[in-house]
């Protein structure tokens, strides 16, 4: 999951591009108050010149210079407030506005890290240039069909036949993807091989990722690969630690076939930490997985279950390979 130079250059461009954006909206605010209150433009200038003339003040050896400037710049602020006000301006009419405030469109916080709208940018960009877009395109919920699933033997389990079920299925799944940023939520989709989990959980990131919100997607065997490199490799790529630190912060993340990767204690910690990690901050996670519930906690430990358990909402599918009808 790692940017390549050109694709690092190409999101930065966009930063680059954003903030001459920025800049030239926020001289069009400040010509326009000027045109409208000259009074503006000359409380402005008084700022400057004070500050200039308290510097000179401060170089000769007048320690209060600074006071005397904090004083006077306040003055000048609150009289510049009063007349935005008289024309019905907003305070912060005249200053800089930022897609991203937390990093003022750079797309790296204050304290070097990058920001999370990096991070979410990134992923946005690996998305469109891999095969997965090309997938989400093809599986989404306009094109799910329920032709492949059978209408009329009722499914015991749960009353009725996979078609319906799986119509309510879905109707789960878009209302998770309509409430998720007011209720978020986990999912859990059981299921012997070719009952549309991954199909599913394809519907759900398409229309999460339209919608701006950071999705990423790995494979049971890859997720625990990156853990494993972040872990034991200390000489890992900064790239390998953004990866590792956005499967804990981005806004969905999708394990796609829990139980096929080679598992031991690590891979067992390393889920419930992952998924501890992930609960704690109130972030969404998407599992899909050939265990039963008896196998997963056999697989993966009692408190790995149950974190799942409790705070998961558990959808099994049921019916035949779909694969073997396409």
């Amino acid at each position: 999951m790692a940017l390549s130079n050109a694709q690092y250059q190409e999101i930065m461009r966009n930063y680059q591009a954003q903030q001459l954006l920025n800049k030239r909206e926020q001289d069009q605010r400040v010509d326009e108050v000027y045109k409208k209150l000259p009074a503006v433009k000359e409380l402005d200038r008084a700022v400057s010149t004070r500050a200039v003339l308290r510097a000179k003040e401060l170089l000769n050896g007048d320690k209060k210079a600074i006071d005397r400037l904090r004083d006077e710049i306040a003055d000048l602020r609150e009289q510049k407030m009063f007349l935005l006000a008289s024309k019905g301006y907003p305070a912060d009419y005249m200053d800089m506005h930022f897609c991203c405030p937390d990093c003022e469109d750079t797309g790296y916080t204050k304290s070097g890290g990058k920001c999370r709208c990096f991070l979410r940018a990134q992923m946005k960009l690996l998305y469109s240039q891999s095969n997965l877009e090309t997938i989400l395109q093809q599986e989404n919920f306009d094109t799910f069909s329920y032709q492949y699933f059978d209408d009329e033997r009722i499914e015991p389990a749960v009353g009725t036949t996979v078609a319906g079920y799986m119509k309510q299925v879905c109707r789960w799944c878009r209302d998770f993807v309509q409430q998720f940023d007011e209720k978020g939520g986990n999912l859990l989709f059981t299921g012997t091989t070719g009952r549309g989990k991954t199909f599913l959980t394809n519907c759900i990131a398409k229309e999460l990722i339209d919608s701006g919100h950071s999705v990423i997607y790995f494979s049971a065997h890859d997720l625990f690969e990156v853990f494993s490199k972040y872990r034991f490799e200390y000489q890992a790529e900064n790239e390998m630690k953004d990866t590792y630190q956005h499967i804990l912060e981005c806004d969905l993340l999708i394990i796609d076939d829990l139980g096929t990767e080679l598992n031991n204690s690590f891979t067992s910690s390393q889920l419930f930490f992952c998924i501890n990690q992930r609960l704690l901050s109130k972030r969404s996670a998407i599992i899909s997985t050939n265990l039963t519930l008896d196998r997963l906690r056999d697989e993966y430990t009692d408190r790995v279950a149950s974190r799942i358990i409790s705070n998961y909402t558990i959808i099994p599918l049921y019916g035949e390979d779909i694969r073997l009808k396409l």
